[in-house]
């Protein structure tokens, strides 16, 4: 039987979205009542009731305990949301009430970082001085993770290493260059043609396995008919990375070209002059598909907007 979203809406009750996830966390009914100052058989009535409405079971009993099925891992996971959503609403309305005119909470691939970013977050802290805002800076499928969760209000990175990009509503920004970069002490950086076998002998700071930047350093190995080295450093992290190239005359790097540029004027970096054949994937906005945006992430969305296709802003 197929539940309609009034129907839901109207007979779900937070409680029971709270229990749901709290059997996520445990396990076991036992435990979620007791974390929510339940009796056992108020939770199990609860849970009942949850799966009543919506028409399926959740929850499967087994030696190691209670385990979600598929639907119930979908369950859990919109929970999850609505409880974020329920948080983000609460957090909002005191920053409105203490006139700290609201929130904002960005993610973004390091290659947005340097420029757009920066120059979008200048631009509505000019323009909204009392506007709270986070930013983290990680991989796509880490910001994704924080967006599900309703962290985030918006990613400035790519859909495309989820699992279900159906999920996100995706924005095209711009192209994500790249360059090959090394401390200003290697013995590469100051040569004026170097080919990519030239970068064989030498270690390398990567990317973790089967992210985008890893897979397209591999293929460019191939096609040089060179075998990747082994003996990797992996890290996501852009501030390891640069610390790692600019304090040793062995390691090489593949990196966006908005990095290399910025740290390259810091005089930290310098790019070798090899030439990519493969193509990274480019840079969007994120956001949940079907959530209208709070008001600050509208503004920020428009303002990417506006850098992101040279467009003057309003301040």
């Amino acid at each position: 039987m197929e539940t309609t979203a009034a129907a839901a809406f109207a007979r779900l009750r937070l409680k029971q979205l709270a229990l749901v996830t709290a059997l996520d966390r445990h396990r076991s009914l036992r435990k979620a009542a007791s974390e929510l100052a339940m009796t056992q058989s108020a939770a199990s009535k609860a849970l009942r009731e949850i799966e009543a409405v919506l028409g399926a079971a959740l929850f499967e009993r087994t030696r190691a305990g209670i385990e979600p099925n598929a639907l119930g891992r979908c369950v859990i996971r919109y929970a999850g949301l609505l409880r974020a959503d329920v948080g983000a609403m609460l957090q909002e309305m005191d920053d409105i009430r203490a006139g700290r005119g609201g929130r904002l909470a960005v993610g973004a691939v390091m290659s947005a970082v340097p420029r757009l970013l920066c120059e979008v977050l200048l631009e509505l802290r000019r323009e909204e001085p009392q506007l709270r805002v986070e930013v983290f800076e990680d991989t796509s499928a880490r910001l994704l993770a924080q967006l599900d969760q309703g962290q985030l209000d918006v990613v400035v990175g790519r859909a495309t290493v989820s699992p279900q990009p159906a999920l996100y509503r995706y924005e095209l920004l711009q192209e994500e260059p790249l360059g090959v970069a090394v401390g200003p002490a290697h013995p590469l950086a100051r040569l004026r043609k170097v080919g990519f076998a030239d970068l064989a002998p030498f270690g390398w700071v990567v990317y973790p396995s089967q992210m985008p930047m890893r897979v397209l350093l591999e293929r460019e190995f191939a096609d040089a008919g060179i075998a990747m080295p082994r003996n990797v450093i992996e890290t996501a992290s852009t501030f390891a990375t640069v610390a790692l190239l600019s304090r040793s005359p062995e390691l090489v790097a593949v990196l966006p070209k908005e990095v290399c540029d910025f740290f390259t004027a810091q005089r930290m970096l310098r790019v070798l002059p090899v030439p990519l054949h493969s193509r990274s994937q480019p840079v969007g906005i994120v956001t949940r598909a079907g959530v209208r945006l709070p008001e600050p992430a509208q503004r920020f969305v428009e303002a990417l907007r506006r850098a992101a296709h040279g467009t003057p802003g309003t301040a």
